[in-house]
C-alpha cells in the first residue's frame, strides 16, 4: 500500500461509491443530517482528487507523453472551467452559486477519474485484480438486492426518503419521497418492487451490473455461477436500457474477439429480456401504496390518459418519456447552441430548483450546460478513447454499452459509473504511435 501510489484508493472507490447511497440514507435516518452529512458524504470527493494529487506530485518529473485523448479531456475540462465563470446573465441560464458548483463537479468527475487512471498506468495485473473488485463487488450488489426485494417492505424505504428529499433537496412526490422509479407501475395502482440494492436505484445498480457482466470474460473460475446472479440482478431492476446496452456491449465484444458465443449470448439477453420484462408482474414483489400515495398515481394516470403499463409496448409512459425528454433536449441545444451554463439540467437544476432545459441524456445536459461545441468535445473525447480501449475487448465493449446508455441517462451523473469507467479507460490508454527506430551503429 503506498500513498504516492494509491492503487488501493481505486478499490476503495469501487466498493464504497456502490455502497454510498444505502449508507448515507442510513446515516441521515439515525439523525447525521445538514453539514455534518455533507461533510461525510463527500469522502469520495476527497479520496478522488487526494489520489489524483499524489499521482501529479509523485509523476512530476516523467510525465507521460500527451496523446489525443488527453488533450480532449484537457479541452473539455477548458470548457468547464469557462462555463463555470461565464456570468450566467449572459447565457440566459439562472442558475445558483450551488448549481454551478454541483454541475462543475459533475462534469469533471469524469476527467478526473481518467487522468487518475492514466497517471497509475496499472500493470496488467493490477488491472485484473481491480475487475475481480468490480465483479465481487456486483456479485454483492445482486445478491443483496434480490434479497432486499423480496424481503424489505417499502414501508421501511420510506422512512430512508429524508436523504433524498431534505438532504439532496430532490422533490419526488408519487412515492412518499422516495425515487418513483423504486416501483414499477402495472396500472390501476397494481405496483410491484425493482431492485434498488445499496444504490437505492434500479438504474445505477442495472449498470454496474453491465459493467460487470462485460468483465466476466476476464474471468475463468465460477463465471456461470457469477453470471447468473449478476443477470438475475440486471433483470430484477426491470431496467430495459441496461438490457439493451447489455446486448450492444456483447455485439462490440463478439466483432471484437471474433468469436460467436457474445453473439450468441446477446441473442438470448434479448429473448430472455423481452420475455422478462414482459411478465415480471407474474413473479415480482408487488408492493402496496399508501393512501395518499395512490390519489398521486391516479393524479398522474388521468394526466396522461393514452399511455400504455405495457413494459414491451412502444406507448409505454416510461419509454415515452423518455424520448420527449431526448427530442426535447436535442432540440433545445440546437436552438440554444451556445449552452445556458453549468447548472441549468438535469438532477443539478432539479436539487437547486432551476428550470430544467434538459433532463435524462448525457449528451444533451452537456450541450445545455457547455453549449454544442462543449457537448462536442466530450463525444470526440469519448470516440477517441473508446478507439484506444480496442485492445482490451471487454472494456472497448462497457464502454460502448455505457455511450449507449449516455443516450437516454446522465450516465456520468451516476458517481460509480463516471469514476470507475472513466478511471479504466485511463489506465487501459496506450500510446499507438509507432516508436521510431534508432540509427544503425556506426
Amino acid at each position: 500500500m503506498s500513498l504516492r501510489r494509491p492503487v488501493w484508493a481505486l478499490h476503495v472507490l469501487v466498493v464504497g461509491l456502490a455502497l454510498h447511497n444505502l449508507v448515507m440514507s442510513q446515516l441521515w435516518r439515525a439523525g447525521v443530517r445538514g453539514g455534518a452529512l455533507t461533510v461525510i458524504a463527500s469522502w469520495k470527493d476527497v479520496l478522488l482528487a487526494g489520489a489524483l494529487i499524489a499521482v501529479i506530485v509523485d509523476r512530476r518529473t516523467e510525465m507521460f507523453r500527451p496523446i489525443a485523448a488527453d488533450l480532449l479531456a484537457l479541452a473539455f475540462a477548458g470548457f468547464v472551467v469557462a462555463y463555470a465563470v461565464i456570468p450566467q446573465s449572459a447565457l440566459g441560464g439562472g442558475a445558483t452559486h450551488a448549481g454551478i458548483l454541483y454541475g462543475a463537479r459533475h462534469d469533471l468527475l469524469p476527467v478526473e477519474a481518467y487522468f487518475l487512471g492514466r497517471g497509475l498506468a496499472l500493470s496488467r495485473a493490477e488491472r485484473d485484480r481491480l475487475v475481480t473488485t468490480v465483479v465481487a463487488t456486483a456479485a454483492a450488489v445482486a445478491a443483496y438486492g434480490l434479497l432486499d426485494v423480496y424481503l424489505v417492505p417499502l414501508s421501511f424505504w420510506r422512512g430512508s426518503a429524508g436523504w433524498f428529499q431534505h438532504q439532496l433537496g430532490l422533490s419526488y412526490v408519487g412515492l412518499s419521497h422516495l425515487p418513483e422509479n423504486f416501483i414499477y407501475n402495472a396500472g390501476n395502482n397494481v405496483v410491484f418492487r425493482r431492485l434498488t440494492s445499496t444504490f437505492l436505484s434500479p438504474l445505477a445498480t442495472a449498470y454496474l451490473l453491465v459493467v460487470a457482466l462485460l468483465a466476466l470474460s476476464l474471468r475463468r473460475r465460477y463465471t456461470v455461477t457469477i453470471a447468473v446472479l449478476l443477470f438475475a440482478g440486471l433483470l430484477w431492476t426491470h431496467t430495459r436500457a441496461a438490457l439493451a446496452a447489455l446486448v450492444v456491449g456483447l455485439i462490440v465484444l463478439a466483432v471484437l474477439q471474433r468469436r460467436a458465443l457474445p453473439l450468441l449470448l446477446a441473442a438470448a439477453v434479448a429473448v430472455v429480456g423481452i420475455g422478462f420484462v414482459d411478465g415480471y408482474s407474474h413473479f415480482a414483489p408487488r408492493a402496496h401504496l399508501t393512501p395518499a400515495e395512490q390519489r398521486q398515481q391516479e393524479r398522474n394516470a388521468a394526466a396522461h390518459p393514452n399511455v400504455s403499463n405495457d413494459a414491451t409496448s412502444a406507448n409505454e409512459s416510461s419509454s415515452r418519456e423518455h424520448l420527449r425528454s431526448l427530442r426535447d433536449g436535442v432540440r433545445t441545444v440546437f436552438h440554444h447552441p451556445y449552452g445556458f451554463g453549468l447548472g441549468n439540467s438535469g438532477v443539478t437544476a432539479a436539487r437547486t430548483h432551476v428550470t430544467i432545459e434538459a433532463g435524462e441524456s448525457t449528451y444533451t445536459e452537456l450541450g445545455v450546460d457547455l453549449g454544442l461545441l462543449g457537448g462536442a468535445v466530450f463525444v470526440a473525447w469519448s470516440l477517441v478513447l473508446f478507439a484506444r480501449l480496442l485492445w482490451i475487448p471487454w472494456l472497448a465493449a462497457s464502454f460502448s454499452a455505457v455511450l449507449f446508455l449516455g443516450l437516454q441517462t446522465d450516465v456520468i451523473g451516476i458517481p460509480w459509473m463516471a469514476v470507475v469507467v472513466w478511471v479504466f479507460a485511463g489506465t487501459a490508454v496506450i500510446d499507438l504511435t509507432p516508436l521510431r527506430r534508432r540509427p544503425a551503429a556506426a
